[in-house]
């Protein structure tokens, strides 16, 4: 799964720059991820890094996009150009 930021979201910029894929932006009224890139920071990290300092807890596993480690790992190495 890619994770989603809610509209819990405070806008407090911590997020962003923890990506390592570059997934989180700015949208129109809160950071938003682009599920494309996002990785849950398989390749990268043994954790999501965005989760990890996110002060509200507002970027949860987005149901609607199931992936598997090994899909998650796939997507890292395309990302970076390994695949």
């Amino acid at each position: 799964m890619s994770l989603i930021i809610t509209d819990e979201c405070i806008n407090c910029d911590v997020c962003e720059p923890e990506c390592p894929n570059e997934a989180i932006s700015q949208g129109e009224e809160i950071y938003v991820i682009d599920p494309s890139k996002c990785t849950e920071c398989v390749g990268h990290f043994d954790e999501p890094q965005c989760q990890q300092v996110c002060p509200v807890d507002c970027i949860p596993l987005d149901p609607n996009r199931k992936e598997t480690e090994e899909q998650l790992m796939e997507k890292y190495l395309t990302l970076t150009g390994q695949l």
